[in-house]
C-alpha cells in the first residue's frame, strides 16, 4: 500500500517541459547564429571538438534528476504489513445519479459536480463505516463493492461522469435493485443506500421498490441537488457551450428538482430527505441519521507502520544532478579515438 504524503510538488514536474522547450528554444538560436559565420557542413570542421550529442544528453540528464527530486518531495510512504483492525460502523452504498439532467447548472458548478463534492466530503467525515458506489441513469452500474477503502471510492467517484451509462434516464429502481445485492448475507450491519439525485425518476415504481427493501432492512436516505427552479441543460464541445438540450419538439428542456419523489422514496424506504444545498447540513443530517442505526462490530484489513522512501528518490536525483557536472560539451577523447564511424 502506498501514499503520497505531498501531492502538491508533483507540480514540479512543470519545469522538465519547461526545461526542454529553453533548450530547442537555446539551440535554434545557436543554430541561427552559427550561420552568420559559416555554411552548415563547415561548422564540424571549425569546432572539430564540438560535441552535438553532449548537451542533449546533459537536458536529459538534468530532466531526470528533477524527476527524481520532485518525486522525493512528494515523500512517498509504503505500508510495511497488513494488520487486522476491530471496526464499528454500518455498510452504506452511495447510489449517484449520472443522467444528462445532472449537467445542469442552477448549482454550482454543476449538480453532478456538486453530488461528487457532497459524497467527497461525506466520506470524509465517516470514522470506521464500509462504503459502496453505484452510477445510475437509465441503468445502474456498480462501480464499488462494499470496502473500507475510502481512497479508492473518492477515485472511482471523481471518474463519474454522464457517458458512463449509454441508456438515458433516471432508474432510481434499478440503483435501489442493483443496492440490495452489495449487502452480504450474513452481515449484521445496518444496510443503508444513500442516492444524490434531482429527483427526476422515469420509471414510476421506486417508491414501491424502496417499501420493499425497507422491508428487508435497508434505510434509503435522498439527497436532492438542484433547485425548483430549474434550469437548461447545457451540450459542451471541447469545453465550450454549443447548445441546449432540446425535447422531440425542438423546445429547450428545462430540469427541475423533483423534491417530492426523493421524499416518498426516502419515506417508503424508512429514511429521510435531506435538501443537497448545504454541504454542511448535509453531513450534519446525514450523521445524525447514522447516529440512530445500530453498529455492528467487524474487522477490516489495513497497512500499517507505513514508511517514507523519499531517500531513494533524493539519492537518484542527486547523482544525475552530479553526473550532470562532469558532461562538458566537447567530444569525449577515448570514443573519438576509436573512430566508430570512419571519420
Amino acid at each position: 500500500m502506498y501514499v503520497l504524503e505531498e501531492k502538491i510538488y508533483f507540480w514540479l514536474l512543470v519545469a522538465i517541459p519547461l526545461l526542454l522547450v529553453f533548450y530547442i528554444a537555446v539551440s535554434l538560436w545557436r543554430l541561427r547564429a552559427q550561420k552568420k559565420y559559416a555554411q552548415k557542413h563547415q561548422l564540424p570542421h571549425l569546432m572539430p571538438n564540438k560535441s552535438w550529442f553532449k548537451p542533449l544528453l546533459k537536458v536529459i540528464t538534468i530532466s531526470f534528476g528533477l524527476g527524481f527530486i520532485a518525486f522525493s518531495l512528494v515523500n512517498l510512504k509504503a505500508g510495511t504489513k497488513l494488520e487486522t483492525v476491530n471496526r464499528e460502523g454500518v455498510d452504506i452504498v452511495f447510489a449517484v445519479d449520472i443522467s444528462k439532467s445532472m449537467l445542469a447548472e442552477d448549482i454550482a458548478p454543476n449538480r453532478l459536480e456538486k453530488s461528487q463534492q457532497l459524497v467527497t466530503q461525506i466520506i470524509n467525515n465517516l470514522a470506521s463505516d464500509r462504503i459502496g458506489l453505484i452510477a445510475y441513469a437509465g441503468s445502474a452500474v456498480p462501480q464499488l463493492p462494499i470496502t473500507t477503502d475510502y481512497g479508492s471510492a473518492k477515485l472511482f467517484l471523481q471518474g463519474l461522469s454522464t457517458d458512463l451509462v449509454s441508456s438515458q434516464g433516471t432508474a432510481i429502481n434499478e440503483a435501489i435493485e442493483l443496492a440490495l445485492g452489495y449487502y452480504g448475507d450474513d452481515s449484521e450491519a445496518a444496510k443503508v443506500l444513500v442516492i444524490i439525485s434531482d429527483g427526476e425518476d422515469h420509471e414510476g415504481d421506486s417508491v414501491d421498490l424502496a417499501e420493499a427493501a425497507a422491508e428487508k432492512g435497508l434505510h434509503i436516505i435522498t439527497i436532492g441537488v438542484g433547485t425548483q427552479k430549474g434550469s437548461n441543460i447545457p451540450i459542451r464541445e471541447n469545453g465550450i457551450v454549443k447548445s441546449f438540450k432540446k425535447d422531440q419538439n425542438g423546445k429547450t428542456v428545462i430540469t427541475k428538482l423533483n423534491a417530492t419523489t426523493l421524499q416518498e422514496i426516502a419515506e417508503a424506504g424508512n429514511g429521510v430527505y435531506i435538501d443537497g444545498t448545504l454541504t454542511n447540513e448535509v453531513i450534519e443530517k446525514l450523521k445524525a441519521e447514522l447516529d440512530t442505526l445500530d453498529k455492528v462490530a467487524f474487522d477490516s484489513q489495513q497497512y500499517a507502520d507505513f514508511e517514507s522512501q523519499f531517500q531513494w528518490f533524493l539519492a537518484f536525483g542527486l547523482f544525475f544532478v552530479v553526473l550532470d557536472v562532469f558532461y562538458l560539451e566537447r567530444k569525449t577523447g577515448w570514443i573519438k579515438k576509436l573512430n566508430l564511424f570512419n571519420e
